[in-house]
């Protein structure tokens, strides 16, 4: 019967006074953090939100974030956390598919307005009732009128407390249903990985976007459980991060590999980073792997390991580590974290033999993994949650191998997806939409290298020249009016055809 809301709550009535949230000139004490998540509960349950509903938001990394994440958890309903990029089409394609009655939409920027699309969106939805919009402004806020005292509901552990979508490389984003205890058990296991505790509270930099689950788990809801201070960034910029590293004092960074590049440019280019390093504790990244260049150069000029890890949305996310005080092994997303287990398994779920061959690995193998961070299922799919989850054990789609000492090592992505920037791209969703061209007959997606992105999207296309000679730069623009700004192809190459086998599929390997 606990809420996931309860963070919050005790840590605000052990340590009021500490500061919560840091964004720029704004300063929130777990107090103010609780009564303003308080206030948000209010105006969800004034218009008609019970437990059990689901509320969409759209937040990028601002105090506001946090304040609305868990004053929709207060009421006993479940959060849909919206990737910030979105445009309006996509948007009302979540609301709807997650049953949201409720959206929570930040009005935005001059560079990226939010508000307009989440109007749109709302307007487009079947299933979303009200839309909230919220300044930048906190004291402008729609909940700020709001009674600050709240009775967080009591929910059951099996309850729903993040529908997180995530895609599939055979559909369209489909939510993992992240349990209370799901999320809880993860980020309580999180800080203490990493050796953090609240007598000696961390202070760390939230670049990591919030709306993803390792932002959510790693950085807010393990820095909460413990009181310490979170300094965020709405976006990331290498010289800016380090600026607030040093006058914060960051004692714990979480990053994709894209940010570590970028902080090592940014050090080099004349940004004093002694201070930086006298403070920083801990370093932690995911999304794919560090080159040993990047570990080397990172400890060299910041005196810390980079701790690799590895997770899905559908596990809360984090699954494994490596391990801290020990040397990185390149490559390794280390060993099942504690309460965590692992295996490699075969199409049939069989399990790879544990034998170690004469490269030091053993074969491989698609990881499972089972434990208190896997979801309880997709929403309103119980077809794929049945091809996903087996005997308790959630099969990944990630091909991996083992050490003699129980490591992991990644060996190839789920088949199809990509990973630009951090972001998992899903190529059959942008097909998809490709195809709706007139202009074009048939389309593949693939990633191809990327020295900062790691992976960039290319498209390759056969034509309907029915429809006109369509060119690379009116399709790329089309599809940026589309997709969010991550997902939107940035190289097309016409042929003539596409290699496929005899049963019609496409071999994207042959592109």
């Amino acid at each position: 019967m606990t809420n996931l809301a309860d963070l919050l709550t005790g840590t605000a009535a052990r340590h009021s006074d500490r500061v919560a949230v840091a964004c720029g000139d704004t300063r929130l004490t777990y107090e103010q953090l609780d009564r303003a998540a308080n206030q948000v509960a209010n105006l969800l349950v004034a218009h008609d939100v019970k437990p059990g509903d689901k509320v969409a938001m759209s937040f990028p990394n601002l105090p506001q974030f946090t304040i609305v994440y868990f004053g929709i958890l207060k009421t006993g309903a479940t959060v849909v956390p919206l990737n910030v990029l979105l445009k309006s089409r996509e948007i009302a394609y979540h609301l709807d598919d997650s049953d949201s009655i409720a959206y929570v939409a930040f009005e935005g920027s001059p560079e990226l307005s939010m508000g307009q699309a989440a109007a749109s969106a709302s307007e487009e939805s079947e299933s979303c009732r009200s839309l909230i919009v919220v300044p930048a402004d906190l004291s402008h806020a729609p909940w700020a009128s709001e009674p600050a005292g709240f009775d967080t509901v009591a929910v059951e552990d099996d309850a729903t407390a993040v529908l997180l979508y995530t895609s599939g490389t055979t559909g369209r984003p489909k939510g993992a249903q992240l349990r209370h205890s799901n999320m809880r058990s993860n980020a309580i296991v999180s800080a203490e990985l990493f050796g953090c505790d609240e007598v000696t509270p961390d202070t760390y930099l939230c670049v990591l976007p919030l709306f993803h689950s390792f932002g959510q788990t790693v950085i807010q809801n393990s820095a909460i459980a413990l009181g310490s201070k979170i300094v965020m960034l709405p976006r990331f910029d290498a010289s800016t991060a380090l600026q607030l590293m040093r006058t914060h004092g960051i004692t714990f960074f979480a990053g994709v590999p894209t940010m570590y590049w970028a902080l090592l440019r940014a050090a080099d280019d004349g940004i004093e980073v002694s201070e930086v390093a006298d403070n920083l504790r801990i370093a932690v990244a995911g999304g794919s792997a560090l080159p040993g260049e990047v570990h080397k150069d990172f400890f060299d000029r910041f005196g810390v390991t980079i701790l690799e890890g590895y997770g899905l949305s559908e596990t809360s996310p984090v699954t494994s580590f490596s391990v801290l005080g020990e040397p990185p092994r390149i490559g390794s997303i280390g060993v099942p974290i504690p309460g965590v287990e692992m295996k490699l398994i075969n199409d049939d779920w069989s399990e790879v033999a544990d034998a170690i061959n004469d490269d030091g690995y053993t074969a491989i193998g698609e990881i499972a993994v089972r434990g208190p961070n896997v979801m309880k299922g997709y929403y309103q799919r119980p077809d794929a949650t049945r091809e996903a989850i087996h005997d308790n054990w959630f099969r990944t789609g990630d091909l991996a191998r083992r050490d003699a000492d129980g490591w992991y090592y990644i060996v190839d992505r789920s088949k199809d997806m990509i990973i630009r920037g951090g972001y998992n791209v899903y190529p059959r969703e942008i097909e998809e939409l490709l195809m709706t061209h007139p202009a074009v007959s048939l389309v593949a997606v693939v990633g191809v290298p990327h020295d900062s992105h790691g992976e960039e999207i290319h498209a390759v296309v056969v034509r309907d020249l029915q429809h006109g000679e369509l060119t690379e730069t009116e399709l790329v623009d089309w599809a940026k009016e589309r997709l969010a700004a991550y997902k939107y192809p940035r190289v097309i190459r016409f042929v003539d055809s596409l290699p496929m086998t005899s049963t019609g599929k496409i071999l994207k390997r042959e592109l």
